[in-house]
């Protein structure tokens, strides 16, 4: 789902096995929705999109967030998880279970009203009261502020967006719910429209605090807050925001936070959200850091200066085996300068940061999707709700601010369990950032070579512990390593070896790699493309459409 079902990442698809022997077949495995409990019309919606045995995240949190269903508490859940594990479906379809029980108990006693209202009408000899008439939400004068149900917090556009689209395809059965997304850089007008009775909004905090302000919404009603990115958004950009937030639903019975990590800091943060300052919250783990994404292959190349990473990460767009990358920087004007010497080189990027337009954001995103796009060079915007199966590798071209960055960045690729690969670029200046993130995960990064490429200065050398007396203070227990030089390759390392012989070490003007460049004659397109996103020839002269259906998010 997310963009269909995040990162799909919603849910672990399971195909059906083909039997060809004609003697009778056993019967179907029942679909492991129905087991969680869940509304019909959920299971069906689930089975639709081909998914019908739920991720571990989902099997141990949707039974947990129903469990009070129908009592007066519900339980309040810190959730964390690695990215691409099915997180977003874990707490919709709790909530969507719940709104989808209320509105039929609610259209019950509608119901039973009005047979009495009718009956002792009757009774008096008097014709039944008529049904009201259904008010046009479009008419201004019908205006009321919207006060729905369940909340879901977002730390990016990108991620409500995500987050709304699989509610919408969740609820595909479920007839009288709606899903409103509230994001900044949209039409406040168009947004209102879509708040009218709506019972999910999914939002980020600026826009939806700017309604609440404008009195176009009401969160006193609100039973069910869900932080997502719960990391992000406890850190000290949306703290006042959310403290704010946790003020206007201090009657909600649950509240969900989710992530796929959280730092002691962030989690005594996010105590304060929970009831009783989180006395009685519980805590659900699927991985720790060092457990996540074990699917990924992680290398690491030591460069000499900015050019020598430049001719490193040239080198390895020039890889045939990749699909769709994202390439990470540090700031947005890396971002520019990077994504435009990529589109004069001839590949099919486009940049993607928070100083862009959100209509722009949206086009390139699409672009993306739909195999338009082979690399999108982002910062840390995207690292948050980005969910394309076909995205095979990501490189760290700049470093994240925060080790646990590093976590989100990686999982952009090997979604639902596919292989993915992690290149990161460092110069010899920035090994303690490299302590701090190895330290976070528990993981020392593996490095490697590009034969040619080979940096002159000597690599620095590992530590023997993730303990205290490390450089750079990364956190971690006492695990112990080898002594061994850095660059000292184990047997049987992977080794990335050149696509084509003297390939390496030229520029990106140098090169010539027609299999990897769209058409010479589109290189110009790709610098108009925030401009009209229209007229794209991919890479090879053919689109390169999304393959299989997505899995977990």
């Amino acid at each position: 789902m997310s963009d269909s079902f995040e990162d799909r990442g919603a849910f672990a698809p399971e195909l059906p096995s083909i039997d060809m022997d004609t003697s009778p077949s056993a019967p179907a495995e029942p679909n492991g929705f129905e087991r969680l409990g869940l509304a019909r019309e959920l299971v069906q919606a689930c089975a639709d999109l081909g998914y019908v045995q739920p991720t571990p995240v989902q099997d141990r949190v949707v039974p947990k967030a129903m469990l009070a269903t129908g009592e007066q508490r519900y339980e309040d859940l810190m959730v964390s998880s690695q990215t691409g594990s099915g997180k977003t479906a874990a707490f919709l379809l709790p909530v969507l279970h719940t709104l989808l029980q209320q509105r039929a108990e609610s259209q019950a006693k509608e119901r039973e009203q009005r047979e009495r209202a009718a009956a002792e009408a009757l009774a008096r000899g008097e014709a039944p009261p008529k049904l009201p008439k259904r008010k046009d939400p479009t008419n201004p004068r019908n205006f009321k502020a919207a006060t729905p149900g369940a909340l879901i917090l977002c730390p990016t556009r990108e991620l409500a967006q995500q987050v709304a689209n699989d509610a919408i395809d969740l609820v595909r059965h479920c007839r009288g719910l709606r899903i409103a997304n509230v994001v900044g850089g949209m039409p406040y007008q168009l947004q209102i429209a879509r708040l009218q009775n709506a019972d999910l909004v999914v939002a980020t905090p600026g826009r939806l605090l700017d309604l609440q302000r404008s009195q176009q919404l009401k969160l006193d009603q609100v039973q069910f807050l869900v932080v997502d990115e719960a990391d992000r958004m406890l850190d000290l950009g949306f703290s006042d925001d959310l403290a704010e937030i946790n003020a206007l639903t201090s009657q909600r019975g649950q509240t969900m936070m989710f992530s796929a990590t959280f730092a002691p800091r962030i989690q005594q943060l996010g105590m304060r959200v929970m009831h009783d300052d989180g006395k009685h919250v519980q805590k659900v783990q699927i991985d720790s850091p060092q457990e996540q994404h074990a699917n990924i292959t992680q290398v690491l190349f030591w460069a000499d200066h900015a050019d020598h990473k430049r001719k490193l990460l040239d080198h390895w767009l020039r890889d045939t085996s990749i699909n769709q990358a994202v390439v990470f920087c540090s700031t947005q004007i890396e971002c520019d300068g990077l994504a435009n010497d990529l589109q004069q080189a001839g590949f099919a990027a486009v940049a993607l940061h928070g100083a862009l337009s959100q209509g722009m954001r949206n086009r390139r995103l699409m672009a993306l999707r739909n195999g338009q796009v082979q690399i999108l060079v982002a910062t840390d915007v995207a690292a948050r709700g980005i969910d394309v199966p076909t995205i095979t590798h990501v490189f760290n071209f700049g470093l994240p601010m925060k080790a646990e960055d590093y976590t989100h960045r990686i999982g952009r690729t090997g979604r639902a369990g596919r292989d993915g690969l992690a290149v990161t670029f460092a110069e010899f200046r920035d090994r303690r950032r490299i302590a701090d993130i190895e330290g976070y995960t528990r993981q020392r990064i593996r490095v490697d070579t590009v034969p040619g490429l080979e940096p002159r200065q000597r690599p620095p050398q590992p530590e023997h512990s993730f303990g205290r007396g490390r450089p750079g203070g990364g956190r971690g227990g006492a695990d112990r390593f080898s002594g061994d030089r850095r660059n000292a390759a184990p047997r049987g390392e992977f080794r990335h070896e050149p696509q084509r012989p003297g390939a390496a070490g030229r520029g990106f003007a140098e090169r010539s790699a027609p299999d990897r460049r769209a058409p010479r004659g589109n290189a110009g397109g790709f610098a108009s493309f925030g401009r009209s996103d229209k007229g794209f020839e991919s890479r090879g002269g053919a689109a390169r459409p999304a393959q299989g259906r997505r899995g977990p998010r």
